[in-house]
This record gives structure tokens, sequence and C-alpha cells, in this order.
């Protein structure tokens, strides 16, 4: 044990940035409230008033399409009417042809209302959507986030993201991350083939031009070797994004990998 005028140095210079960690912190507290008092927090849909940023107000609230039980047990797909899924309550895709990855869960029916979030967050540049996107990520995935060792956001391929300036699904991650306690790796898969905007493709289109479009990182293969990875996106359609980094995060070494979403299409056979 260290004494005399060196402990009461270090004693010191502990106490001293522990003051400055305060003073900083109260710092941040008081300008918020600054802020808050000119610029009041509103609604990130809307003008309404709200209690903090990043909120949505009560009616935009209730516009959203949150997806809850009863849904798909693998893929997440909610159903219209308990029962629906059948004894197994699977989807009938997902009986066709069982997805790569162990579950999927997603937060909101991408429907018009959560284009108003995923969109602006995607293409105009409104990062801090994530902030509004990752809570109800959580609820919606709580059990996978709690088995997950990794979250890995899907990646985009370099002259998207030169254009765009920021991957949506790495911002979701870092979000769900820090709110989960859970480590995330950013560039452990790449997105080694570009792909034309698949919009309007079916899904045997998007599942044709997705193949052997991702791989796992070189320098990332020893981190990701028996970990059980949480993939991250933004929106999941057909699933063939999905399956594309499931199937490269598997060859690469991972033990399992789960899909969280923040929103994910229905499919018109469950309406």
């Amino acid at each position: 044990m260290v004494t005399g005028p060196w402990s009461r140095l270090m004693l010191q210079t502990a106490d001293n940035f522990g003051l400055a960690f305060r003073l900083a912190a109260g710092a941040r507290l008081a300008g918020r409230a600054v802020l808050d008092l000119l610029l009041p927090p509103s609604c990130v849909l809307c003008a309404t008033s709200v209690a903090a940023p990043g909120l949505l107000c009560a009616q935009c609230f209730a516009r959203t399409g949150f997806i809850s039980e009863p849904c798909c047990v693998r893929c997440g797909v909610p159903f219209a009417a308990t029962g629906q899924g059948g004894s197994d309550h699977l989807c009938p895709a997902c009986r066709e042809a069982p997805p790569g990855y162990g579950r999927a869960r997603a937060a909101l029916r991408y429907d018009a209302h959560a284009r108003r979030l995923i969109l602006p967050f995607k293409h105009a540049d409104r990062t801090e959507l994530a902030e509004t996107l990752a809570p109800h990520m959580a609820r919606a995935g709580a059990a996978l986030l709690a088995e997950a060792d990794l979250l890995v956001p899907v990646p985009l391929h370099r002259a998207r993201l030169f254009h765009r300036r920021y991957n949506q699904a790495a911002l979701l991650a870092f979000a769900l991350g820090r709110r989960a306690g859970r480590p995330v790796l950013p560039d452990a898969l790449q997105r080694v083939r570009a792909t034309v905007s698949l919009g309007h493709a079916s899904a045997a289109e998007r599942a044709a031009a997705l193949a052997d479009a991702f791989a796992v990182r070189r320098s990332r293969a020893d981190r990701l070797r028996g970990q059980r990875v949480l993939l991250i996106d933004d929106v999941m359609t057909s699933g063939a994004t999905a399956n594309g980094c499931v199937a490269a995060l598997l060859a690469g070494g991972a033990a399992a990998v789960d899909v969280l979403v923040a929103a994910r299409v229905p499919d018109p056979r469950l309406e």
C-alpha cells in the first residue's frame, strides 16, 4: 500500500477528477435545462410539446403500429389474430423455407406512419431518431438482447456509405448497445458487392441479388468466433438481407445469430 505524500497526492488527484466529472455532468444538465427552456422539446414527428427530447407525443404514439404477440415465433412477423400461426406458431414463409437465423423481432409495423420515422432517419440526416427507435427495439427484442454476446449492424457498401455519410443500422446498434450494456462490433461484416435498389423486388429477386454480397471482415473473425450475435437493421422486408448477413456470420464462426430491426413489412397473406 502506498503511503506518505505520494498517497495524499493520488487521493487528491482522484478527488479532483471526481469533482471535475461531477461539475461537467452538472454543466451538461444545466445546459440542457437552459436549452429546453429556450427551445422546449417537441415530438419527433410533429410540433407538439413533450417531456423530453426524442419522444413521441401521445397522438403520434397512439398511431404507431407497435408489434407484439401474436407473431411468428421465428421471424416475428405480426399475425392478424391469435391462432393464425397454427400449432407451431409459424408464418407460411418460415414454414415453407426456414430462415438461417434463430429468431427475428421488430418494434414497428412498416406502414405509412412508421415511414415517417424510418425514412428521415435513413435518408435525411435525422440521426437523432436512433435514440427514439432504440427503446422500442429494446422492448421488442428484450429476450434477444439478454442472450446476445455481440451486436453487429448490417453494413452498407462503401459507395453508399460515402454518399449517405452514416450507416443507420450502426447508429441503432450503438444506441441499443448503450441501453442493454452489450458490446457492438460495427465493422464485423462488410458488403463486398454493391446491389441495386430492391424496393420493388420480389423475395426471390432479393435473395438472388444479395447472394454472397456479405462477408466477415478477416480482422474481426477471432472476435466473432463462438459468439451469439444479434444482427441489427432498420427495416426487414423479405428477410433476404438478414439471411445473407446471417450466412456470412455463421460461415465466419459465429455460434448463432438472431435479428432485431426497427420495423418490418407485414406479410400480406396474414393481413
